[in-house]
């Protein structure tokens, strides 16, 4: 893929790199978005992307919101992002993650890993195997350097803040339909599940929808979960969950998950501002994640310390929820708004 190719594509937001690698081994984009605040960190996400076209696609907007996420997460980090193009159940290797090690270590630090979809600490720890530049991976970290169970935390600290702000009470007996259980998804069960919330799931994996039925979490199909009669709708698998066939669908009056890219466009948020659906901005209800893997690579954070962070998302989106109904603006421009204006010199600072 040529350089007119990327810098043409409808995603492209004046990314600082976008480097592509096809080998025998390894077909693989990284994109570095902006590094205003520092150096960019985002995941590596595995995944059998249909074309190389859908590849690029996916890894633009999941590096550009990594650096609206860091921004708002008041962290030192820029947004990047890394996919490899590969069905991370059948085609995963031990050669193609060391050849991802190599392809991160030539960018010589603007780009730093992590786990993401279809990559676990133990992908990781093999890409380090080439290159310094890998985070999530600290053995002395209490989840052993994954950082699924603190973007759940952040998750459920945004539901919370969510349902306090729309119905003014706590999450007993509050219905939640969760869209993806695998990592985050079944941390953020049982989560829910323990602050006395009613909780039902669905996932195309059999093994992690038995998982939460262990837990005592119903579950429906999967074409059948975005319109379950709940308070809360919880995309917690891959983006574009709301989109123009889904959005009629859906009988939640709010709208938080832990999935990147929730709206399939930045226009999916207005409507659901019209239909009165409470939108918690994706990007900043998830970045439990990336606190933690910082605080890793700080080797000096404990985790209730981190955990003191991820509380902060709470108070980021009652702001925004406060603006949007003030200004009559979407959460996610008033979310866009604020990050901008933290990342992006002379910006003007949201009111």
């Amino acid at each position: 893929m040529n350089k007119t190719e990327i810098e043409t594509h409808p995603d492209f937001d004046g990314h600082e790199i976008v480097e592509y690698t096809e080998t025998d081994n390894l077909k693989a984009f990284i994109a570095v978005h902006n590094s205003n605040l520092g150096p960019t960190v985002g995941g590596c996400r595995m995944f059998p992307y249909a074309t190389t076209t859908d590849a690029l696609a996916d890894v633009l907007r999941l590096s550009r919101g990594m650096t609206y996420k860091s921004a708002l997460a008041g962290l030192p980090l820029g947004g990047g992002k890394a996919v490899i193009m590969a069905d991370p159940y059948r085609a995963k290797s031990r050669d193609m993650l060391l050849a991802m090690g190599d392809f991160i270590d030539r960018l010589r630090g603007r780009y730093i890993t992590a786990e993401d979809s279809g990559t676990g600490v133990k992908d990781i720890a093999v890409m380090g195997e080439r290159t310094h530049y890998v985070s999530g991976v600290n053995p002395d970290n209490k989840y052993g350097g994954d950082p699924s169970p603190v973007t759940a935390y952040g998750v459920f600290v945004g539901i919370r803040e969510a349902v306090n702000y729309r119905n003014h009470s706590d999450l007993k007996g509050v219905r939640v339909a969760i869209q993806g259980v695998g990592s985050v998804g079944f941390y953020l069960a049982k989560m829910l599940l323990d602050a006395g919330a009613i909780v039902v799931a669905a996932d195309v994996n059999r093994d992690n929808l038995q998982r939460v039925r262990d837990l005592g979490v119903s579950t429906l199909a999967v074409d059948e979960i975005l319109g379950a009669e709940v308070e809360v709708l919880a995309p917690c698998a891959m983006g574009g969950a709301i989109n123009r066939e889904t959005m009629n669908k859906i009988r939640a009056g709010i709208v938080a998950g832990a999935a990147n890219n929730q709206l399939q466009t930045p226009e999916m948020g207005a409507e659901l501002f019209d239909q009165g659906i409470l939108y918690a901005p994706d990007y900043v209800i998830n970045a439990g994640g990336i606190i933690d893997v910082f605080n890793q690579r700080q080797e000096s954070k404990p985790i209730d310390t981190v955990n003191q962070q991820v509380e902060r998302i709470g108070a980021t989106l009652k702001s925004i929820f406060h603006q949007s109904d003030m200004r009559c603006v979407p959460t996610n421009i008033v979310a866009d708004e604020m990050a901008e204006a933290i990342f992006r010199p002379g910006c003007r600072q949201v009111a």
